[in-house]
């Protein structure tokens, strides 16, 4: 089976479609009542606490896609064909990848910021306070880095080659603990798998 039909690449990939909702309450968040501070200073920190953590996770331990919510699979329940995707996250092109999302989602900001007056009639019905709409903004941003840096991640892989992915060794399940960043519970088994009966 080729390695571009795994559910998890694909269910991580749709991803992206989220991402839009996450720039909207970054937006909505930029919008509600006056900065007290000058707006650059704003920026910085959305940037800092927004990319920052998503950028180094995925460069040093790469969010494992082999992962649903809060439970993600036991490195020994990964195939060898799993374990050779989960390497191709820790390659040079992963990380250009990576960096290609930070300038984009810096880009983003920026532009979310200029036109941040353009919803203010949708946050004057939230509470006018600066503290909520920078929470906001922060929670937004975020997730939108979140939503961006996995899916693109993943889109890295689905252009490997097969020739590459074939010459590609798998990580071991010692190597899988120590190299990508789980958020949950290892399981033995996530996706249902269809049972077939003998009649």
């Amino acid at each position: 089976m080729s390695f571009r039909s795994e559910p998890f690449l694909w269910i991580h990939l749709a991803g992206l479609a989220v991402l839009p909702l996450f720039l909207e309450l970054t937006w909505l968040g930029l919008a509600i009542a006056e900065s007290l501070v000058p707006v650059w200073l704003e920026l910085i920190l959305l940037a800092i606490v927004g990319i920052v953590p998503i950028a180094w996770m995925q460069w040093q331990k790469p969010f494992d896609i082999f992962s649903l919510l809060f439970v993600a699979l036991q490195p020994q329940q990964l195939t060898s064909q799993q374990r050779q995707i989960l390497r191709l996250f820790k390659t040079r092109k992963h990380r250009v990848l990576t960096l290609f999302a930070v300038l984009a989602m810096g880009w983003a900001l920026w532009k979310l910021a200029v036109f941040a007056p353009l919803a203010a009639p949708a946050a004057a019905r939230l509470t006018q306070s600066r503290g909520l709409g920078l929470g906001l903004a922060i929670v937004g941003f975020l997730g939108s880095n979140l939503f961006l840096q996995v899916p693109i991640s993943v889109l890295g892989v689905l252009l490997t080659s097969n020739g590459q992915f074939e010459a590609t060794e798998p990580l071991t399940p010692e190597e899988v603990s120590q190299s990508v960043t789980v958020l949950g519970f290892r399981v033995g088994n996530i996706l249902p798998t269809v049972a077939s009966n003998n009649l």
